[in-house]
């Protein structure tokens, strides 16, 4: 049998794998599964409990009237302080029933540079910020090697809850909360934007090409809140990095693009 320790470093591996809850692969309704039968001493034979009345299944709005509530409240918000209150008062997400914590952004909101990932994970869910676990930290210091902080950026998801198990966001999670990711790039109007990761990058930009295919090019950045174009780029999630270290030497060329393409910006002096 394996030792104490053994089984204590197999539970933390697979917290660190992002399997930190008890999950089914399909729903179990626990208010309609049969009750135990007790048996009846005297006639010893079961007793049947009263069947339970069925349950109203749940409305679900459509996707077209949730994106319709998230554009509204949205375009609603004149600062982020109204766009994450918004966001607080929002149900269209089922994210928000699971997760700990709203994950709304970080940084510097009045910044030239913003960067957006794809969903936060368990140390992001626990402390309501994003990018703060280990890929996060790993971003940091990356991004510090060109000279940015998080007193020089903006970094935010788009996905402002967390998966459960770290799973993928499903299209209709993504689609419920890009209005709010947009509204939110609109309102820190930066000059360059990044895209963290596949994810973001093909919702963003509207593309069906992988990061690999995605990274190294500079694309045209614009949506309806927005009152003029941005340069934007895609880069490989730290995340992947960690799995993939022969990436780095890709990552770091990109790193160095922004930092060109930053310092080629014709308005370089600080927005007021």
């Amino acid at each position: 049998m394996p030792s104490t320790r053994d089984l204590v470093q197999l539970l933390r591996w697979q917290v660190e794998a992002g399997a930190d809850e008890a999950i089914l692969a399909a729903p179990v309704d626990r208010f309609q599964a049969p009750a135990a039968s007790p048996t009846d001493a005297r006639a010893g034979t079961p007793t049947r409990a009263p069947a339970p009345k069925p349950r109203a299944a749940p409305v679900l709005a459509s996707a077209a009237a949730v994106n319709e509530t998230a554009q509204h409240a949205a375009a609603q918000a004149a600062n982020l302080d109204e766009l994450r209150a918004a966001l607080e008062a929002f149900d269209g997400c089922a994210l928000k029933q699971t997760a700990t914590n709203l994950v709304f952004g970080d940084g510097n909101p009045t910044a030239r540079i913003m960067f957006v990932g794809e969903a936060p994970g368990a140390d992001e869910d626990r402390q309501g910020l994003p990018f703060v676990g280990v890929s996060g930290q790993l971003l940091d210091r990356m991004l510090g090697w060109i000279g940015l902080d998080r007193e020089a950026f903006f970094i935010t998801n788009m996905l402002f809850w967390r998966p459960p198990g770290n799973r993928q966001p499903t299209p209709a999670e993504v689609a419920a909360c890009l209005p709010f990711v947009e509204r939110m790039i609109s309102l820190v109007d930066p000059e360059l934007l990044v895209m963290v990761g596949g994810s973001s990058a093909k919702a963003l930009l509207g593309k069906s090409e992988g990061i690999k295919r995605l990274r190294g090019r500079w694309f045209t950045y614009e949506n309806a809140f927005m009152a003029r174009p941005i340069p934007a780029a895609a880069i490989f999630h730290p995340a992947y990095l960690l799995r993939s270290p022969a990436e780095k030497r890709a990552a770091w060329q990109d790193l160095l693009a922004i930092r060109e393409k930053l310092d080629a910006s014709t308005d370089s002096s600080p927005k007021q």
